[in-house]
């Protein structure tokens, strides 16, 4: 089938690459033409896991292009998968959907007559009305154009996978809009004979899907986090009660890590989207408990803060920290709202000499946070530091030697913020070993 991905960040760039693994013919369109003229490359524009070698194969069969054209991309395919981002609006927890708005309004004019709008960016509840009415309002006379949305949920660093292999799609249609249904499953025909579920819903519902899945992932996380501030109280282990809690069934051991916390482009935004439209449509006192799951989750990066200075005698200032870890998390270069980073930054505010390294977000850490010091490597990070922090789960820092370190650091202290660090290990090797939640 011919298929176009408007959009073609993070979300976009992957769709677009997994619709041309199933076979299809793909055109992805985005403004950035440094962009574009990196996918046409078969480079993605960030580090995301398989995602090049899916994007140089089927750029180079022919099967995957990319375009910074409306027209191009609107007389190519006949069904269309918005991917423009939302992000959260600078003052306010609402989502920004102008970029959306702007593409649906330039796509429409040189959509053809019975083309399938498809949206998969993340929006609040009653985005698709709105859209309806752009679409109406923008197309030429006579062309009528269907819309669908078909929420994304991706992991970074998993994301193809993800998309490949989904553990549920969901659908969201117009009354009595089956031919769109029908398309949709033979778009997706090779993943649904595999054996992932597809759910078939209305508009609102296919919106709220991804928000509430979101806000539900953010509570499990904050809830073992808030356990494990109580566990620092009473000596109790947070690995070993979560171990326990998620044996049970009805809880699931999936998502409930405790440590820094969770941070990136999806969680934090679509936890503030979602409980801002709440408020707007009358329903504030349903969402307390979604407030509460923030103001923990911020929490955590502040007691890592506290938990610095109890371990360095009382001060920050003067101090030399590690911190190892500035993306939000492994596997990949995105440092949005980095709970390692925001670490980092507020023992800079301390007085602290802060020096930072990550296997792959360096030069984006360094771009955003010009006043920290950066390493190219583990060892050249933790010479002469009075202390360092493991921030970011990478592989690569669990297996770390500790006993080579201990040529290189001035004072063997080390913070396990993401509970991922051998706490025998590097007892054995002789440093002074913590960890959030554990005594």
């Amino acid at each position: 089938m011919k298929l176009s991905v408007i959009g073609c960040g993070y979300l976009g760039a992957t769709h677009a690459a997994a619709m041309a693994e199933l076979g299809h013919q793909v055109i992805g369109m985005d403004t950035d033409t440094d962009k574009v003229g990196a996918l046409n490359k078969g480079q993605a524009p960030f580090v995301e896991r398989g995602l090049d070698d899916l994007l140089a194969k089927h750029t180079t069969s022919g099967a995957l292009r990319f375009t910074a054209s409306y027209a191009e991309a609107a007389a190519f395919a006949d069904i269309h998968f918005l991917g423009v981002g939302t992000p959260q609006q600078a003052d306010s927890g609402a989502y920004d959907l102008t970029h959306l708005h702007t593409a649906v309004r330039r796509l429409a004019p040189g959509l053809t007559d019975g083309a399938l709008i498809i949206g998969k960016s993340t929006v609040p509840v009653g985005t698709a009305a709105e859209l309806r009415n752009t679409l109406d309002g923008h197309t030429r006379d006579g062309v009528s154009v269907r819309l669908a949305w078909s929420p994304e949920f991706l992991r970074e660093s998993f994301a193809v996978p993800d998309t490949l292999e989904p553990d549920r799609i969901v659908l969201g249609i117009e009354d009595g809009d089956t031919g769109s249904e029908a398309d949709f499953r033979a778009v997706h025909a090779d993943i649904l004979a595999a054996g992932s579920p597809l759910i078939v819903t209305d508009m609102p519902t296919a919106e709220l899907i991804k928000g509430a899945a979101n806000a539900f992932l953010a509570t499990k996380i904050s809830f073992i986090n808030a356990m494990a501030e109580l566990c620092e109280l009473t000596g109790a282990d947070v690995q070993q009660l979560a171990l326990a809690l998620g044996h049970d069934q009805r809880i699931g051991a999936k998502g409930m890590r405790p440590g820094l916390g969770f941070g990136g482009g999806c969680l934090p935004k679509d936890l503030a989207g979602f409980t801002h439209r709440a408020e707007e449509l009358g329903a504030d006192q349903a969402v307390t408990l979604l407030r509460q799951v923030g103001v923990i989750n911020q929490r955590r990066r502040e007691r890592t803060v506290e938990l610095a200075r109890e371990v360095l005698g009382g001060t920050l200032a003067g101090q030399r920290i590690a911190v190892w870890g500035a993306a939000f998390k492994a596997d990949t270069d995105d440092i949005r709202d980095s709970p390692a980073l925001a670490v980092a930054d507020a023992l800079h505010r301390a007085r602290a000499e802060v020096t930072v390294h990550d296997p792959a977000a360096t030069e984006n850490a360094r771009r955003a946070y010009p006043h920290l010091d950066f390493a190219d490597d583990t060892a050249t990070a933790v010479t002469g530091a009075d202390l360092l922090l493991h921030l970011t789960d990478w592989p690569q820092y669990a297996d770390a030697d500790p006993a080579d370190l201990l040529q290189h650091i001035a004072a063997p202290r080390v913070i396990d913020a993401r509970g991922t660090l051998n706490p025998e290990r590097w007892r054995t090797a002789g440093w002074t070993f913590r960890a959030l939640g554990r005594p």
